[in-house]
């Protein structure tokens, strides 16, 4: 039996459209694991170069396919070329479609089926075409149901009639099918295609080729709208992250704004310093920073807010001391994540106590995760700590640092308190350490 004389064999037939489908849906399946086939596929706007590599992913296994259905008997299966030049000329237009078709056809040619080349090239010409017609969100949705695709066609027209894109897609790739079954038998072994004399097996033949566009259709489909919401995830979440890290500014501004106020009258060259302290702060603000920041960048940071507090509280009653792995310098921290810790401890564990007390701040690094610690020697919560943050009375602060960290580090992160009575509190933070990209 010759390949493109598949006439009473009818089992063979149905064997073949079955495992057609599955080759279609594992191709599909296998292509969308590859993060360049995915970024390719799903680019609004390619170079040349970039197509071509995109359509090096279709044509390397499916070359092979049509060389396999060539070599192989009672293999027809592994042949799809024909539904693969209708995907590339929806997904990648006429031009690139016809040198997909061109290539496809090599095997075939090589076994004497040499009607091969010019149809795939006027099949790539057809369904660029129609790509260019069809909308890409309506590529997108096309469904291999076609019973559903039919029956929403019927009852839109009843109502309102008018053009069905779909289902002109639907339409015109079963005709495409028919005429290569048409011209199969009209130049025997010059054209492959599946032909039977039972009509309700034929039938089964044309609807098959817009069921396997329609499976890969929307196996990639799936992975896309999966990456659209991963993106707008993305998006949610830096804009929540935005949207706290700006709570903090006017926050921090209205303290500072306070503590200079108070001194304007009694200390007014310390109030200037405090002004100069605040305008390197704000230019810091101000200026555009990333997520991440080197932990020696934030301790230069908070060096200047804490200049600002010991003028204000005067050093003898606000003492700093430090505890810093050198290891952990240059492990990237959020920015800003430190002044709201230091400015709780010293608002509320500190201020309270009439003798002041000491800010520790310590960082070690243990394996691939960075400990961050602010501790106080002040007045401690009692049982608030316990009773979780929102009810600390922390403020504003305390809760962003908490926030931002769920955000940027979901359940990889830890964010402890500890607190005695009379004896102060120490915040820990734990999360992986990262450390910055060298160029």
């Amino acid at each position: 039996m010759r390949y493109s004389e598949c006439v009473g064999d009818n089992k063979l037939i149905l064997i073949t459209l079955l495992v057609k489908l599955g080759v279609a849906a594992a191709v599909a399946s296998a292509l969308a694991r590859s993060r360049t086939f995915q970024q390719l596929l799903f680019a609004e706007h390619r170079r040349h170069r970039q197509t071509a590599g995109m359509l090096a992913f279709f044509l390397l296994p499916l070359t092979l396919g049509v060389w396999v259905r060539t070599t192989v008997p009672n293999f027809l299966a592994a042949d799809i070329s024909f539904e693969t030049v209708i995907l590339l000329g929806l997904l990648v237009g006429p031009v690139w479609a016809m040198v997909g078709g061109a290539v496809l056809a090599v095997p075939a040619v090589l076994h004497h089926e040499y009607l091969a080349l010019p149809f795939n090239a006027a099949l790539g010409l057809a369904a660029g075409i129609l790509g260019r017609f069809v909308e890409m969100e309506e590529i997108w949705s096309f469904t291999p149901f076609i019973d559903l695709s039919l029956y929403r066609w019927v009852r839109r027209n009843l109502r309102k009639p008018r053009i069905d894109r779909q289902i002109l897609m639907l339409f015109l790739i079963v005709v495409l099918e028919i005429f290569r079954e048409w011209l199969a038998r009209l130049y025997p072994n010059r054209l492959f295609a599946l032909n039977t004399e039972v009509w309700g097996f034929q039938v089964m033949v044309w609807l098959c080729a817009p069921m396997v566009v329609g499976i890969a259709l929307k196996v990639w489909n799936a992975l896309r709208i999966e990456l659209k919401l991963e993106e707008q995830k993305r998006l949610l979440l830096e804009a929540r992250l935005d949207a706290l890290q700006r709570q903090i500014n006017p926050h921090f501004l209205f303290n500072t704004l306070n503590s200079i106020a108070s001194l304007v009258r009694v200390k007014p060259e310390l109030a200037r310093e405090m002004t100069v302290k605040l305008a390197n702060i704000l230019r810091a603000l101000l200026k555009d920073h990333d997520t991440y920041v080197p932990l020696r960048e934030e301790l230069s940071f908070t060096d200047d807010y804490l200049a600002i507090e010991v003028v204000r509280f005067g050093a003898e009653k606000l003492r700093v001391e430090k505890e810093i792995d050198p290891r952990t310098l240059e492990v990237l921290v959020p920015s800003i994540l430190l002044q709201p810790l230091i400015e709780n401890s010293i608002k509320h564990g500190l201020e309270p106590r009439i003798n002041g007390g000491t800010v520790t701040l310590r960082s070690r690094l243990n394996g691939d995760r960075v400990t961050i610690e602010v501790a106080d020697d002040g007045v401690g919560m009692g049982d608030r700590a316990a009773t979780g943050l929102h009810r600390t009375g922390a403020g504003i602060g305390m809760k962003n640092v908490q926030e931002r960290l769920e955000v940027l580090f979901g359940k990889e992160a830890h964010f402890s308190i500890v607190s005695n009575p009379g004896r102060g509190t120490m915040v820990s933070i734990e999360f992986p350490a990262q450390l910055p990209d060298v160029h």
